[in-house]
C-alpha cells in the first residue's frame, strides 16, 4: 500500500523548480488555477473527483471563508499570475477546487525520475536483503501522516504509528551501520584482527592463545568480545563500549550530512549508495560461483522444507521481511513520493521496485549462500580430516576402522607384536554433519560478523575483500537509513509541529536525538537490547499499521473511490486482482499471522541468546520484567495513535491540526489521461457489494456536499 498511497498530494512539485519541458497537464496549470465544475445537480462523489471540499474540522466548522487563487508558477524562469473570481466556497454550484499558495507550504521535488527510483531502491534494498532474507529463508524452509488523514480523518492516527516505529527502528538501524563502520577500519590492517586467537599473556612472561577463542572460533571471539564487548545477559551492561559509541556518533553525522538538505543532498548520494552494492554481489558472485562446496549451500538455501508452513513464526517473519525490505507501513515510501509530480505512474514504480527488491533478495542469497557453503565445506572437510587422523591413531589403518566407531570412554584392547594387550581408552571422536554446518552457518546479525568473515579469510587477499564487503553493507544500510528518517522528518514538517523551525535544523534536532538515545546500544548488554528493538519495534506494529491501512482504504475510504484515484494518477484502473487483495486477502492474511504468533509467544514464550564464554557459545535465556515491560511499551507506544486518534476526534478534541485543503486537479487529468466514468462490473458489485448509488457494502462514506454535520468529509482527497 505504502507504494500506491502517494497518489494524493498536497501540492504539486511542478511549481517549485523549473523543468525541462512543458506537458499538457503544465499547459493546463498556467492556463488557470481554478477547476470549475458547471453541473447543475451534482451528487456525492468520492475521492479525487468530489467537485467541492468543505472543511467540517472542530475547530473550523463554523468558518467559511471566501477563496481566491493568486499563484505564480516559475517555468523556465518565466513567471505567469492568474488570479481567479471570488465565489463562495459552500455554494452548490460552480464549486471551485483551489490550489495553496506555493509559497505557504513549499515543497521540495526530485531532480529527475532515476533519482526518484534510485532512492526508493536504495531505501528498499538494504542489509536485511544480504543477511535477514538469506537467513530466513534457509530457517524457515526455504509524508506518512497525510494520506491516512485524507482518507478518513479518523484514521490519522496510522500515520502517527508509522513514523513512531520509522523513529523506533531508526534508533537501532544505525548501531548496524556503526558495526559496518568499525569492521571496515580494522579491514585496513595488515592481518585481519579475526583470523587468528589473540595470546593471553600471564605474570611470568608466558602466553597461550585465549581459551574462550579457542573454545569458539577467532571470528566469533572478535564479534563477542572485541566488538560488542559482550555481558553475561541483559542484565549486566558491565562497560562502556566507547569504540561502538564513537562509530555511532560518525554514523548520525554521515547520515545528518546526506539528509541536510532533503531529497536535494540524499537524491545526489542514492546514485554512489544504491548502484555500489550491485557491483559488489555482482563482485562476489563470481568468486562464489567458482568456491568449492557452492552447490551445497545452494541447495540448502532452494530446497523446501514443508512442514516449516505450519509455523506461524515462519509467517510472521516471512511477512516481517517483505514490510522491512519494501519499508512497506514505514511512510518512508509515502514521503519519497509525496516529491513526485502529481501524475506520476505510481503502478509502474511499485512493480518495478518490487520486482527489484525481489531480484536483489535471491541474487544477495545466491551469493551468500555460495560462500556459506564453502565456508561449511572448508570445516567439514577439516573435520573429516582431524576425524581420521585420531582413527589412524588408534586403529593404525582406515581398513580396520570399526563400522560403528565406540563411544568415547569404551576400553579398548589391543595385542602389540609382543603379544601384550594395550589398554586404550576411546577418545571422543568429532561427528563430521555437512548439513548442521550449513544449519549454524546463518544466524542473524552473525551472518555478516561472524560466518562471512570466517569465509573471508579463505580468500586470498582477504583483506580487500573485507573492505569491500563491509563497504557494501555501510552503502546498502545508510540510504534505507535515510528513507527510514525521511518518514519521521517529512511527517514532522507536514504536521507542522514546529512551523518556525526550518527542516535541516529539525533534522539535525532528530539526528542528534537519536545519536543520544542510541547509546544504549553502545554497552555490554547493548546487543542484547539491539535484539530487543530489532523483534519488537517493528514485526508486531508494522502488521498491526499495514492491517488498519487496509481496512481504512478498503473498508472507510471504498476500493471504488479508490480505484478511481489511482486511475486519475496513472491512467489506468487496477484490476481486480488487486481490489481483491486489498479488501479481503491481506487483510486476512495479516490478521491470521498476528493472532498465530500472539498464541505461540504466550504459550512458548520469548527469550534471547547469550553469550557464554566458558562454552564458546550462546545459550537461550528469557527477557526480564522489565524488558517485558519494554516491549509492551515499544508495541503501545507506535499502535496506540491508531485508537487514541479517532476516540479524541469522535470527542471533538483536535491532536492533529486539518485546516489546509488538498489541492489535486481532478478534471485536468481526468482531460489529460482521457478517462471516461467507470461502469461498475457485475463482479465487482458481487465482490465488492458496490450499491446502486456508487458506495459499497461495508463501506462507511466520508461524506459529500450536502453533509455539513458529518466531521469526516475531509476524508475527500480534494
Amino acid at each position: 500500500m505504502a507504494n500506491t498511497a502517494h497518489l494524493v498530494r498536497r501540492q504539486s512539485s511542478r511549481d517549485l523548480k523549473p523543468q525541462k519541458s512543458v506537458d499538457r497537464l503544465e499547459m493546463k496549470e498556467m492556463r488557470g488555477r481554478l477547476v470549475v465544475d458547471s453541473r447543475k445537480n451534482p451528487t456525492t462523489n468520492y475521492g479525487t473527483t468530489n467537485p467541492g471540499f468543505d472543511d467540517s474540522s472542530p475547530s473550523t466548522k463554523a468558518k467559511k471563508p471566501n477563496a481566491a487563487a493568486h499563484v505564480s508558477l516559475n517555468v523556465s524562469s518565466s513567471i505567469v499570475e492568474s488570479t481567479a473570481p471570488k465565489m463562495p466556497t459552500g455554494s452548490t454550484e460552480g464549486k471551485g477546487i483551489f490550489r495553496p499558495e506555493a509559497g505557504e507550504d513549499e515543497r521540495e521535488n526530485w531532480d529527475s525520475k532515476l533519482t526518484f527510483l534510485l532512492a526508493t531502491v536504495g531505501y528498499a534494498v538494504g542489509l536485511g536483503n544480504v543477511w535477514r532474507f538469506p537467513y530466513l529463508a534457509q530457517k524457515n524452509g526455504g509524508g506518512a501522516f497525510l494520506i491516512p488523514y485524507f482518507v478518513s480523518p479518523y484514521l490519522g492516527g496510522i500515520g502517527i504509528s508509522s513514523a513512531v516505529v520509522s523513529f523506533n527502528v531508526a534508533l537501532y538501524y544505525n548501531t548496524i551501520i556503526a558495526w559496518c563502520l568499525f569492521y571496515f577500519v580494522q579491514s585496513f590492517q595488515s592481518e585481519l584482527p579475526w583470523s587468528e586467537c589473540p595470546n593471553k599473556y600471564f605474570q611470568n612472561g608466558s602466553y597461550a592463545p585465549e581459551p574462550e577463542c579457542q573454545e569458539s572460533s577467532p571470528t566469533q571471539y572478535f564479534w563477542y568480545r572485541t566488538t560488542l564487548m559482550i555481558s553475561k545477559d541483559i542484565n549486566t551492561p558491565e562497560v562502556f563500549n566507547w569504540k561502538i559509541a564513537l562509530a555511532l556518533v560518525i554514523a548520525w553525522i554521515l547520515v545528518y550530512m546526506c539528509m541536510i538538505k532533503g531529497i536535494a543532498s540524499s537524491g545526489k548520494v542514492v546514485y554512489v549508495t544504491a548502484t555500489f552494492p550491485y557491483l559488489v554481489l555482482i563482485i562476489f558472485f563470481f568468486r562464489g560461483v567458482t568456491l568449492p562446496g557452492m552447490s551445497d549451500g545452494l541447495r540448502h538455501l532452494f530446497t523446501p522444507k514443508w512442514y516449516t508452513l505450519t509455523d506461524p513464526v515462519v509467517w510472521l517473519e516471512a511477512g516481517t521481511q517483505i514490510f522491512f525490505s519494501l519499508g512497506l507501513a514505514f511512510g518512508g515510501l509515502i514521503a519519497f513520493s509525496s516529491y513526485n509530480p502529481v501524475n506520476n505512474n505510481c503502478y509502474r514504480d511499485a512493480i518495478m521496485v518490487s520486482l527489484t527488491n525481489c531480484f536483489t533478495s535471491m541474487f544477495a542469497g545466491i551469493v551468500v549462500f555460495s560462500v556459506i557453503g564453502f565456508k561449511a565445506t572448508m570445516v567439514y572437510e577439516k573435520c573429516l580430516a582431524d576425524r581420521n587422523s585420531t582413527l589412524i591413531g588408534i586403529f593404525g589403518h582406515p581398513e580396520r576402522f570399526p563400522d560403528e566407531i565406540p563411544p568415547a570412554g569404551t576400553l579398548l584392547n589391543f595385542t602389540n607384536g609382543n603379544n601384550s594387550v594395550d589398554n586404550i581408552i576411546m577418545p571422543e571422536i568429532p561427528e563430521c554433519d555437512l548439513q548442521k554446518e550449513l544449519d549454524n552457518s546463518a544466524s542473524g546479525t552473525g551472518l555478516a560478523f561472524i560466518i562471512f568473515t570466517e569465509a573471508i579469510n579463505q580468500f586470498p587477499g582477504a583483506q580487500f575483500w573485507s573492505v569491500l564487503f563491509f563497504l557494501m553493507l555501510f552503502t546498502l544500510g545508510i540510504d534505507s537509513q535515510f528513507g527510514t528518517l525521511e518518514g519521521v522528518v517529512t511527517s514532522i514538517v507536514d504536521m507542522k509541529l514546529f512551523p518556525n523551525l526550518r527542516k535541516e535544523i529539525l533534522t539535525g534536532a532528530i539526528c542528534l536525538v537519536c545519536c543520544i538515545i542510541s547509546m544504549a546500544f553502545a554497552h555490554g548488554a547493548g546487543s542484547y537490547v539491539f535484539v530487543l528493538f530489532d523483534n519488537f519495534s517493528g514485526n508486531f506494529p508494522l502488521l498491526i499499521i499495514a492491517f488498519f491501512e487496509c481496512i481504512g482504504v478498503s473498508y472507510v475510504y471504498g476500493l471504488r473511490r479508490f480505484a478511481d484515484d489511482i486511475e486519475l494518477m496513472t491512467g489506468n484502473r487496477p484490476g481486480l486482482y488487486w481490489l481483491i487483495c486489498w479488501k479481503y486477502l491481506s487483510p486476512l492474511a495479516m490478521l491470521t499471522i498476528l493472532v498465530a504468533s500472539f498464541v505461540e509467544i504466550i504459550c512458548e514464550g520469548s527469550g534471547y541468546q547469550t553469550w557464554v564464554p566458558n562454552k564458546g557459545t550462546t545459550e537461550r535465556q528469557e527477557w526480564p520484567t522489565w524488558a517485558l515491560v519494554l516491549i509492551f511499551i515499544l508495541i503501545l507506544a507506535s499502535v496506540l495513535w491508531i485508537p487514541m486518534v479517532a476516540i479524541f476526534r469522535a470527542l471533538g478534541i483536535l491532536i492533529i491540526d486539518d485546516n489546509e485543503k488538498a489541492w489535486f486537479p481532478a478534471e485536468d487529468l481526468k482531460e489529460f489521461h482521457g478517462i471516461v466514468p467507470h461502469e461498475v462490473t457485475a463482479a465487482e458489485t458481487l465482490l465488492f457489494c458496490i450499491r446502486p448509488d456508487g458506495s459499497e457494502g461495508l463501506c462507511c462514506p466520508t461524506g459529500g456536499l450536502n453533509d455539513d454535520d458529518d466531521d469526516i468529509d475531509n476524508g475527500n482527497l480534494t
